[in-house]
C-alpha cells in the first residue's frame, strides 16, 4: 500500500532505539522511552500561504529529523509503526555527512 500525506504533513518512521547503554545494561522494552529521532518516508504538497499559493515543504524524503516528545499520530501501515506529523512539529533536520565528518 502507497501512503501520500496531504497538505504540510509529513510521514515518519522512528529510528530505532539503542538496546543497551552505554555502561553495557540492557534496557527492557517497557522502560526505554520512544526516540524523537526518524527519518521521513513521505511529504505532502505543502500548505497554502495567504495568496493561495503552495509552499513547499523544507524536508524531503530520505531526511533524519528531530520532533518532539509528544509530535504527530501513531498508525500503522503494512504492520510498520509509523507517525504522520505537521512539518511545524519538526524540531530539525540531521546533517548525517556533516556528523560522520566530525567523528573522523
Amino acid at each position: 500500500m502507497t501512503f501520500r500525506p496531504l497538505h504540510d504533513r509529513i510521514l515518519v518512521r522512528r529510528v530505532k532505539s539503542e538496546e543497551k547503554t552505554k555502561g553495557g545494561i540492557i534496557i527492557p522494552d517497557t522502560a526505554k522511552e520512544k526516540p524523537q529521532e526518524g527519518e521521513v518516508i513521505a511529504v505532502g504538497a505543502g500548505a497554502r500561504n495567504e495568496a493561495g499559493q503552495v509552499q513547499p515543504l523544507d524536508v524531503k524524503a530520505g531526511d533524519r529529523i528531530l520532533f518532539g516528545k509528544w509530535s504527530g499520530t501513531e498508525i500503522k501501515i503494512d504492520n510498520e509503526d509509523l507517525l504522520i506529523m505537521k512539518e511545524s512539529d519538526v524540531l530539525g533536520i540531521i546533517d548525517v555527512q556533516a556528523a560522520d565528518e566530525r567523528a573522523a
